[in-house]
């Protein structure tokens, strides 16, 4: 059974910075792809970005790319997302998951099968 953890998150103002670190255990593959979306009240859940462990390939949403910065701890499963110069719109809920297939990697939610429990970040302008 595939968990995956998601830790950080929390407040900050507008032009500031926070981290989100999310942890995939019980993943039998050698590597896969993990990626992060957000959910703001009322507004559907958008991917922000993903990267297939073990490589240089990362995705971001046009509307985090050069604010947002994910790398990865391939040895450990683990993914960081470090969140810049942070807007009051990217207030939401946000959502580490793992690709359904040890191959590939995108920003379409329906490519994920496995999914945190959600963290919370808020930023206030």
């Amino acid at each position: 059974q595939v968990q995956v953890v998601e830790s950080g998150g929390g407040s900050a103002q507008a032009g500031g910075s926070l981290s989100l670190s999310c942890e995939a255990s019980g993943y039998t593959h050698d590597s896969v792809c993990m990626g992060w979306f957000r959910q703001a009240p009322g507004k559907e859940r958008e991917g922000v970005s993903s990267t297939y462990l073990g490589t240089i390939n990362k995705y971001y949403a046009a509307s985090v790319r050069g604010r947002f910065t994910i790398s990865q701890d391939n040895a450990k499963n683990t993914v960081h997302l470090r969140l810049n110069n942070l807007k009051p719109e990217d207030t939401a809920m946000y959502y580490c998951a793992v690709f359904r297939r040890p191959y590939g990697c995108s920003l379409d939610e329906t490519d994920f099968g496995y999914w945190g429990q959600g963290i919370q970040v808020t930023v206030s302008s």
